[in-house]
């Protein structure tokens, strides 16, 4: 991938990150963190809704030719969120309930909300 191309890419992921948080935030979350990295991965978005603190992923598709964004939430992918979180969730002094979601944006229409959209189950 070229250089330019990485950087319209993390641009547009930004850009994503932004819309979904402030949707988020519509619907009644608060932001916690943002991007935050850990040598398992990246967590998008952190929220809390109530005493629930919130791990999302954003997903972007700009056309529906590979599937949708919930699609694209790889059962590898869940793997190294769920370490990711449990490494956040280890930072804190106490651990509160928690739940993974997902936000899927594609150009042109609302953002789609999957709550619980998987779940750590080891």
């Amino acid at each position: 991938m070229s250089a330019l191309s990485q950087m319209l890419k993390q641009r547009s992921g930004q850009f994503a990150e932004t819309r979904a948080e402030a949707f988020l935030k519509t619907q009644g979350l608060a932001p916690v963190a943002r991007n935050w990295r850990c040598r398992f991965g990246e967590i998008d978005l952190i929220m809390r809704e109530r005493d629930t603190l919130v791990f999302v992923e954003v997903r972007l598709r700009n056309h529906g030719g590979f599937g949708d964004g919930f699609d694209s939430v790889t059962l590898s992918k869940q793997r190294r969120l769920i370490m990711a979180a449990r490494h956040y969730l280890a930072t804190l002094g106490t651990v509160p309930p928690c739940r993974f979601d997902v936000v899927a944006l594609r150009d042109g229409t609302a953002p789609a909300w999957m709550r619980n959209a998987f779940s750590d189950v080891g």
